[in-house]
């Protein structure tokens, strides 16, 4: 998208089912599953570009000796950070102990976890990045814990185990998680402990019949109860168990694959299927609801934690978030651009002869595909019609120059260069700013030819006014499309995306402004009103008013206000907006109806809370600051 927002985490984990020296004889490297650890993060680097972090636990290691490792960095660069790091702490070990096994060495684990973080909500810095660690001297209590989520809900899960006498050091979702997974992890092993002190068990025997009984699946289970929000969450047991585990509306994204060698897990199917030379039926999906365990016996399950409710697959995922590299992924955004041909040859009023079609880049090049196959499609039926309705009339030479006519493609907009602003403010700044893209000068005809481009969204309009259109008026084409293959983003996300604020949004500041043009403002009042008054309300109880903003628009108006907010002072080019439409939507992507950020249909109560206070947060420190000046 030409305004980007924060990307959503990614998780990768590595559990090796052999031994270490299994890996070095069939392979050649001992440290085969720190590797493919690596090339997994790497390859979903898109995902996290505020930080990271990697986690390793090693088994059968000797009392005395560490068997829990973590490291953690931050920047664009932290991947890379991490392993020089490790690699670091490798080499120092050698030194220090010039005859030392692989085995011995830090990180050369049994199972790994690995995260890329993005903030959606809450602090910043190296102590809140992933993975997050719950140390004890008893291996079973030690808990690791990373994944890709937001809950909606934290105040209450903070209330609850409170109430049970904890006392967590902070409220970010990611530590009252950790704690509250943790307490059930010691009453687990508190549990066992009696039992089978009972039987007469002690020393090391007691404590190997507890690990071997942990009930990863039941702790799950029980700390999820009430969780509300969008999640994927991955775990090791210092004595060795793992655990990865999908919300009930499968809203955030998780695969997994496994053989006798490495059980895997990540965000995203394609980066398992490279990193591990898979094909696409190879790599599974975790299913909304389901856990994938490995115990400390490398003995792996499903499990069903929660039934699976409605399922809501984030469709942002389909098509943004996630790698088009995907064979699904990459059919659908061809499909989104494709089910848009009609309304842009409505945008042009059918003259394909004065059309060039072109993208934003990079994330819309798919949909650009999808959207010259659907007009190509139009023009080849026209073709057809054309002739077989004058076969008995037309002369080849008149055949020959319909066959001739071709969609018009160039490459128009150029994400030029990354420039560094920092030194600039104020106009300068959006000076510097507007230069980000440029433009293949020479390949619009002045004041004859439309422009068509596709981007994959429009969030906030801020790129394609200050930039986009800008460049692309200096050409002075007769007329500037601009498509979006997602419906307009009219609502906050809450489940794991940087979309939280309604001011952020174009399509609704275009709601607003029509609400005003039209003497209808009493509706942003009566909206407020009814969002302020249920502020105290249970999630349960908390309805969607925002949604009364767009009803008295179609969305062709909406779309029509914001071409006129986009539109550059003193542009010779008349704009125009298409937006795709939700029912197309669904079309394209029939298995992922995760739709809340266009319809306000959110899947879970927590979101319809976050879009009150949302609203209300708006109107109280935007709108009516707005109106007194």
């Amino acid at each position: 998208m030409s305004d980007a927002i924060k990307h959503e985490c990614g998780i990768a984990m590595v559990r090796l089912l052999k031994p270490l020296a299994y890996y070095r004889e069939k392979y050649g490297d001992a440290l085969w599953g720190l590797n493919k650890l690596y090339l997994l993060m790497e390859k979903q680097h898109n995902r996290g570009q505020e930080g990271a972090g990697v986690a390793a636990v090693k088994l059968n290691v000797r009392p005395g000796e560490e068997y829990i490792f973590r490291e953690r960095a931050e920047g664009t660069g932290a991947i890379q950070d991490i392993f020089a790091s490790i690699n670091r702490a490798m080499v120092n070990y050698r030194k220090e102990e010039p005859e030392a096994a692989t085995e011995e060495l830090p990180f050369a684990g049994d199972m790994y976890m690995g995260h890329l973080r993005y903030s959606t909500t809450g602090r910043s810095g190296v102590s809140y990045l992933h993975p997050f660690l719950r140390r004890n001297n008893w291996r079973s209590r030690n808990l690791s814990l990373a994944g890709n989520f937001n809950l909606t809900n934290v105040d209450e899960i903070l209330d609850f185990i409170v109430s049970q006498g904890q006392h967590p050091r902070h409220n970010a979702d990611t530590f009252i998680i950790l704690e509250q997974l943790g307490y059930l992890l010691d009453e687990e092993v508190e549990r066992h402990f009696k039992e089978f002190k009972a039987q007469g068990l002690k020393g090391q025997e007691m404590n190997d019949a507890i690990e071997q009984h942990i009930d990863i699946e039941t702790i799950l289970r029980e700390a999820s109860a009430h969780w509300d929000g969008g999640y994927v969450i991955t775990g090791i047991v210092g004595s060795g168990d793992l655990f990865a585990f999908r919300d009930p509306q499968g809203i955030r994204p998780a695969f997994w694959y496994a053989d006798d060698e490495v059980v895997v897990v990540a965000s995203e199917r394609p980066v398992i299927q490279t990193v591990f030379d898979l094909a696409v039926e190879d790599v599974r999906e975790l299913l909304p609801g389901q856990s994938i365990i490995v115990k400390r016996t490398g003995e792996m399950s499903l499990n069903r934690i929660h039934p699976a409710e409605k399922p809501a697959p984030c469709s942002f995922e389909r098509i943004y978030f996630s790698r088009g590299s995907d064979c699904d992924i990459y059919r659908e955004r061809k499909e989104l651009g494709r089910l848009l041909t009609e309304s842009i040859l409505k945008s042009v009023d059918g003259d394909l002869e004065h059309t060039i079609f072109s993208f934003i880049p990079n994330t819309a090049e798919i949909a650009y595909y999808g959207m010259v196959q659907g007009v190509r499609e139009w023009l080849d039926k026209q073709k057809s019609d054309l002739i077989c309705g004058q076969k008995d009339t037309l002369t080849c030479d008149e055949i020959r120059k319909i066959l001739s006519r071709e969609v018009r493609t160039e490459k128009l907009a150029i994400k030029d260069i990354k420039l560094r602003t920092f030194i600039a403010e104020g106009n300068s700044r959006n000076d510097l700013a507007a230069h980000v893209y440029d433009t293949t000068y020479g390949t619009v005809r002045e004041g004859v030819d439309s422009v068509v481009v596709i981007d994959d969204s429009i969030v906030r309009g801020t790129t394609l006014r200050q930039s986009i259109i800008k460049i692309l008026c200096r050409q002075k084409p007769k007329r500037i499309v601009v498509v979006s293959s997602s419906p307009q983003v009219r609502y906050p996300d809450c489940y794991g995306i940087d979309m939280s604020r309604m001011g952020e949004f174009i399509a609704f500041h275009a709601a607003v402004a029509l609400l005003k043009e039209r003497g209808m403002e009493s509706v942003v009042k009566s909206v407020y009103d009814r969002s302020k008054a249920q502020m105290e309300l249970p999630k349960e109880q908390v309805v969607n008013y925002v949604q009364e903003i767009y009803a008295p628009f179609t969305d062709e108006e909406i779309s029509d206000k914001i071409a006129e907010m986009i539109t550059p002072e003193d542009c010779p080019s008349e704009i125009k907006v298409v937006y795709q439409t939700i029912e197309n939507l669904h079309k394209a992507c029939p298995a992922h109806q995760g739709d809340w950020y266009f319809s306000g249909n959110y899947p879970t109560p927590g979101g319809n809370r976050l879009v009150n206070r949302a609203f209300v947060d708006w109107y109280e420190k935007t709108y009516l600051s707005c109106c007194r000046k």
